[in-house]
């Protein structure tokens, strides 16, 4: 099968997300498959072109090769994108949004032709890349070369759309007819991501049940309409995990590589994460761990109005991440009172990232709602326990198997799971059988790149 995969950032080359993850990944995976993929995204400021020996094939189109023969087409457009960020700085989005993706969108269609790649599939992923179904849709609705080609959208975040002033419509090149609430109007805006919606052949989510819940006005973000209206063509499929890069049997960064032959060596971690978060050591106090960006969205409003009470418990809190002033202030102001008890770091720190997940016993991550999420699944790879709100890929991914769920969005409930989980680490035998079950969990890539691959299957097959 030969597939386009269009997304906005894709590592190692351009990242803010966890989108850039899953374009650099997937393609890989499904390479392994015995597909044909190229890759297309915008040529930022910020991709250095010697460090992934970029070449360049004409004026406004480079390219590197990822796997063992996947071509990454960057499209260079240097009044759109070689600026700071990817998508804004520190003032906001740029005003020209809408111009610089429905660009990309259009330039990666083009390139298709100019190169001859006539794809089965193209991969869409967010706002940023939802054009792409439109505009085959309509501008090339008659082409013959894109005759049997078919489009998957996946939605990583439905929360950000890609929203736009009705006045920059005619900037996309479609005809104003399309500008209605059955295409891409949006209480009076254009929305980016309901034209892909409404246009793809498939729409997929980063998770089984988020793909449920986008479809409720609880999660939709006012799309839950036109989800539900085509919900016979709504999927879910979890992300994998890249454990070529998660893996305690071989991670730099960790003082003492281990396994499930070895698991005691994870003690020799969880010491040296103490030390260097300037904790009491002792391997008969809970150490819990957060890894994340600081916002509502990850459960922080919760985790505030819980944290005194968790601070009354014989445990230790080391939190790695950056996000919303307000809590970055809460944080500080409470690891200042207790700092024998919080270990705050208010940045992002790859290094340190990879000792929290193997230097703690329990993984916090209650989000108030998470399309897929990684953080579990890299705290099982650990055997560090997660313990999540039963929403999204948190509900796909935790049970009571591999770790701790609370069902009710309350900050009683989180605290209950809180102490089951610090009762359940007492055991010692007990908490020793769990850790070995969560790690032999396989979230791998390779099972994601084979749904995939299913999914593509069932578009074309339509």
């Amino acid at each position: 099968m030969k597939i386009l995969i269009c997304a906005s950032e894709v590592v190692p080359f351009a990242k803010t997300g966890g989108l850039a993850d899953v374009a650099g990944a997937l393609p890989i995976a499904l390479e392994e498959l015995g597909h044909q993929l190229i890759i297309s995204l915008p040529y930022y400021q910020s991709i250095q072109s010697s460090k992934f020996k970029i070449q360049k094939l004409k004026d406004d189109i480079y390219y590197t090769n990822i796997g063992r023969d996947i071509k990454v087409y960057f499209i260079r457009n240097d009044k759109y994108f070689a600026r700071p960020g990817l998508y804004g700085e520190k003032t906001g989005d740029y005003p020209d949004n809408l111009e610089r993706f429905s660009f990309y969108c259009n330039r990666s269609l083009e390139l298709l032709k100019e190169i001859n790649f006539k794809p089965h599939i193209i991969h869409v992923h967010d706002w940023q890349a939802a054009l792409i179904p439109v505009y085959l849709k309509t501008t090339y609705a008659d082409d013959p070369f894109y005759k049997k080609t078919r489009s998957v959208l996946t939605i990583h975040n439905i929360g950000y759309q890609g929203l736009f002033e009705r006045e920059q419509f005619p900037k996309l090149g479609l005809d104003w007819a399309l500008f209605n609430m059955e295409a891409l109007e949006f209480y009076g805006k254009v929305n980016l991501l309901k034209g892909g919606i409404v246009f793809s052949d498939i729409i997929n989510t980063v998770s089984p049940t988020y793909a449920k819940e986008i479809q409720t006005k609880e999660f939709g973000f006012g799309l839950e309409g036109i989800l539900r209206k085509r919900s016979d063509s709504v999927f879910g499929i979890l992300n994998g995990l890249d454990y070529a890069i998660w893996n305690p049997q071989t991670d730099k960064f960790i003082v003492k590589n281990y396994s499930i032959a070895n698991i005691e060596e994870k003690y020799e971690n969880k010491k040296e994460l103490q030390k260097i978060c300037n904790l009491p050591i002792g391997i008969d106090i809970p150490v819990f761990g957060i890894v994340s960006r600081l916002a509502e969205q990850k459960g922080f409003d919760l985790l505030s109005e819980a944290i005194d009470s968790i601070c009354r418990l014989n445990l230790q809190l080391v939190i790695l991440g950056t996000g919303d002033f307000k809590y970055h202030l809460l944080l500080e102001k409470i690891s200042k009172r207790k700092p024998h008890i919080i270990s705050l770091h208010l940045r992002f720190d790859d290094s340190l990232a990879h000792k929290i997940y193997a230097g703690s016993d329990i993984f916090l991550m209650p989000s108030k709602y998470e399309p897929c999420g990684l953080g579990q699944m890299i705290s099982l790879r650990y055997g560090t326990i997660p313990l999540v709100f039963k929403t999204g890929g948190l509900a796909d991914t935790i049970t009571d198997d591999n770790g701790f769920v609370f069902d009710r969005y309350t900050k009683l409930d989180l605290l209950k799971t809180i102490e089951k989980s610090f009762k359940a680490f007492q055991d010692k035998k007990n908490w020793q059988d769990l850790v070995r079950r969560a790690m032999s969990y396989n979230f791998s890539w390779e099972e994601s790149a084979k749904r995939y691959t299913q999914l593509y299957q069932k578009v074309l097959d339509r």
